[in-house]
């Protein structure tokens, strides 16, 4: 032996996620006080320990493989997951972070599937509501507020198998819109049931989801899609298509069903598509590739052909942009809270680190340039999740006016500002940690995956562009700046930089006729929006240091240059892991 391993702090592993993250804690206190969160203590405890983290790592390393035939020639379209992503899917979905929050849809009376024969619930709702809409929930549940909690501790384990986990969240409620097809899928894609068999859905305990909507020649331009549909009569399930054409991004491909954009003879329209037919044969999605991604390693995301598919019309002919959009805004909200979650993970693991580590004599966090990255951090982190968790609250009151009005605005802010705020801060992050956050091996090298995912929420789902243009259509309606003026009103009078921008937000909004400058409103929005937030849910030292660099010019072009008065004693000490 040449020399003896000293000074290399212990891993993070073995702690409990939730009840760790004072943040996310006050966050839901704020929105939702009544929640219960025994749930998300017992999830938190269960995503920090050794063997999910081992899971994590085995899932990334063993990435997907796609066989597409067998060996006599004939086609068999699957794809194979290492045994940690089944393990990983089953904790998602036993922690309901899919359909269960739409479960408040299914009435208890029962009636016979109309495939299956099965006695299944049936809600009497169906087709009437918005795909985010929906029944009120129970009084003190606050679903999606509690889903999304769970999302964002489950990203901090592993983020890139919640990809089906997403899509079924956000395609579940879409099916009101064929009422046939919600009553005999919804129960199954509502299940906290994992079953990853390719089989009749009626077969199973539990289904999931995906969707199929960008082209080679459009990609965020669905308009330019040329997937055409051809009508081939109708059945138990409605009006019934044969689709040929192609998907350029066809994630999890292993879902049971998706739903996908295609040209129909009214124009370009939206479709069920089963992996399996109702009379138990393969339908004709043919799986070209995966695609090799910079991350999200675990997640199975592909290229695939329909070669006269048969799929099933979901809601009006014609009208397959806006059913599209609606199952957009939920996606687009796990961006958010995905990018809040990772955040989060990649600040405890430097706290972690910092925390251990020694240099030049003395620990990490002790050193003033290292305490100000690590407190500015923590400020970013605690921002994001404070808005992502305000979104979804939105989604549990959908039938207030202010909140519908909310959801509208904020998702194309939370999804422009957080996504866009997350590469840059997973590499500050790293470098905490020198070298060995760079390294893919051991517990520091979930830094370099968090790394390599963090682009990923940007993109997908609309990137900046589409998000900036999305806050523009938002603001144009007549109730827009009154809305967000609501919004901030609480935080009035607490910080002139804050009373500055809020002043001036609403001309911006009124006036905001170039697209020009819609990204800088849309960062203006998220930053006026999260300080308003901070000063109702967080400590004092907080929200003025939020303040005061964010929004009152006491700040760099890079993290860790907070001004010299900053609490950074009580900015650590809030955010640490342990």
């Amino acid at each position: 032996m040449t020399h003896e391993v000293f000074n290399q702090p212990e891993p993070l592993v073995d702690y409990n996620l939730f009840d760790t993250n004072q943040g996310l804690r006050d966050a839901l206190k704020f929105n939702a006080p009544q929640l219960a969160t025994a749930e998300l203590s017992a999830l938190g405890a269960s995503l920090g320990g050794a063997d999910m983290q081992a899971h994590a790592r085995l899932a990334n390393t063993h990435t997907p493989q796609l066989h597409s035939h067998d060996r006599f020639g004939r086609r068999l379209d699957q794809v194979e997951f290492h045994p940690s992503y089944h393990v990983l899917m089953d904790a998602a979905t036993r922690a309901g972070l899919h359909g269960t929050p739409w479960k408040e849809d299914i009435a208890p009376t029962l009636v016979a599937s109309r495939t299956s024969g099965v006695a299944l619930p049936l809600s009497p709702e169906e087709g009437a509501a918005s795909a985010w809409g929906g029944p009120a929930p129970k009084p003190g549940t606050s679903p999606h507020v509690l889903r999304a909690a769970g999302f964002m501790l489950f990203t901090e384990l592993e983020p890139s198998i919640l990809c089906p986990i997403s899509m079924t969240y956000a395609v579940t409620p879409a099916l009101r819109s064929n009422a046939a097809i919600h009553a005999d899928w919804a129960p199954r894609l509502t299940s906290r049931a994992y079953d990853p068999a390719l089989r009749l859905f009626s077969e199973k305990a539990g289904v999931t989801m995906g969707m199929g909507m960008t082209e080679k020649q459009g990609g965020s331009d669905v308009r330019a899609n040329t997937t055409q549909a051809v009508p081939d009569g109708s059945d138990a399930w409605g009006q019934r298509f044969r689709l040929t054409g192609h998907k350029w991004f066809f994630s999890a491909p292993m879902c049971d069903a998706f739903l996908v954009l295609a040209q129909a003879p009214a124009g370009l329209s939206c479709f069920f598509i089963p992996r399996v037919l109702p009379d138990g044969a393969l339908n004709a999605i043919r799986i070209q590739r995966l695609k090799d991604k910079l991350g999200n390693k675990a997640n199975a995301s592909s290229e695939v052909e329909f070669d006269s598919a048969t799929a099933w019309l979901v809601g009006e002919e014609g009208r397959g942009v806006p059913q599209i959009l609606e199952m957009g805004t939920m996606t687009r909200l796990d961006c958010a809270l995905g990018t809040s979650g990772l955040m989060r993970q990649a600040l405890s693991i430097a706290l972690n680190h910092c925390a251990q580590r020694e240099a030049f004599g003395r620990p990490l966090i002790t050193q003033p340039l290292m305490r100000n990255v690590l407190a500015d951090l923590a400020l970013e982190s605690e921002a994001a999740t404070a808005l992502s968790i305000r979104l979804a609250r939105a989604f549990d009151h959908s039938a207030d006016p202010h909140e519908q009005a909310m959801a509208r605005l904020l998702t194309p802010v939370a999804k422009f500002w957080i996504c866009k705020r997350g590469s840059h801060f997973a590499q500050e992050a790293m470098e905490c940690l020198g070298g060995n956050g760079y390294v893919e091996e051991g517990g520091e090298g979930i830094m370099a995956r968090i790394y390599r995912e963090m682009p990923l929420n940007s993109i997908w789902e609309g990137a900046g562009n589409i998000m900036a243009l999305d806050l523009l259509r938002a603001l144009r309606k007549a109730d827009a700046a009154a809305a967000l003026a609501q919004e901030l009103a609480p935080a009035q009078g607490a910080h002139p930089a804050l009373d500055r921008l809020a002043a001036a937000l609403p001309t911006r909004v009124e006036e905001m006729a170039t697209e020009m400058e819609a990204r800088r409103l849309a960062q203006n929005v998220a930053l006026a929006v999260q300080a308003s937030l901070l000063y109702q849910s967080a400590p004092a030292a907080v929200f003025e240091a939020f303040c005061d660099s964010r929004l009152g010019g006491d700040w760099g072009q890079a993290f860790g240059t907070l001004g010299a008065d900053v609490d950074f004693d009580a900015l650590i000490t809030r955010a640490m892991p342990r």
